[in-house]
């Protein structure tokens, strides 16, 4: 008969529930809760604490994550997205479909050869890219409606989405690939990771081409919305 399965190491999880409720500091839940957990599994203190320093060491690299904030919110401070909305400005060939595009090709290009963080939603769109297409937006039609503006910043956040999720595939040592490589040998099928990440490129190149049809339509629909506001103004005068 096996034995009967211990489910008191799961109050970590209520108690994870219960800081998060009361709005308590977050670190301060989750470092508890893992004692919790560990106490109902009969662990001791010391084991406890090795635990928690072998997984805090294994993830240091996530600390990075944290750096990446206040160097971004000193950057704007210091007038990074003005800087940038000046810098649009002035390059007249410069269109919205354009920027986009050439950022799609940069990012997807980039996660091909394994470079997945050198860009990303808070060390590049928002600071950068957002504020970029936002400037190539208005060259043509002047200042924009706020929710045209958030329209114009979700298809930049989406393009950076689109660039890394299907040209990361493309990477070899990518972990998706190794799972893929992985699920197959299991079921008897030997597949070499190179293997995997070539029939990736089409599925790459089809996402390019599509996203940036995307971008050129968007444009497009913006154009006209933007050409029909005067007239919609003026009706409604």
């Amino acid at each position: 008969m096996s034995e009967a399965l211990n489910y008191w190491p799961l109050l970590g999880v209520a108690w994870v529930v219960v800081g998060f409720v009361l709005r308590m500091n977050p670190v301060i839940v989750v470092v508890s809760a893992g004692l919790v957990s560990g106490i109902a599994a009969d662990k001791t203190i010391p084991e406890l604490l090795a635990l928690l320093g072998e997984s805090f060491v294994s993830n240091r690299a996530l600390l990075m994550f944290v750096m990446t904030l206040p160097t971004i919110g000193l950057l704007e401070r210091a007038g990074l997205r003005e800087h940038a909305l000046r810098w649009i400005a002035q390059l007249r060939g410069l269109t919205l479909a354009r920027l986009l595009t050439g950022y799609l090709a940069l990012r997807q290009g980039l996660s091909t050869v394994g470079l997945i963080d050198i860009a990303g939603h808070a060390q590049t769109v928002r600071p950068l890219l957002a504020p970029m297409a936002e400037s190539a937006a208005e060259k043509p039609h002047g200042t924009l409606p706020r929710d045209e503006i958030q329209r114009v910043h979700a298809l930049a956040a989406a393009t950076d989405n689109v660039g890394r999720f299907f040209g990361e595939d493309v990477f070899l040592a990518f972990g998706a690939v190794l799972l893929i490589q992985g699920f197959y040998a299991e079921h008897g099928i030997a597949l070499e990771p190179l293997q995997i990440a070539l029939w990736a490129i089409p599925t790459a190149i089809a996402a390019f081409v599509i996203h940036a049809v995307r971008i050129v339509l968007f444009q497009r629909a913006l154009d006209r919305r933007a050409a029909f506001a005067p007239e919609r103004a003026d009706a409604v005068d």
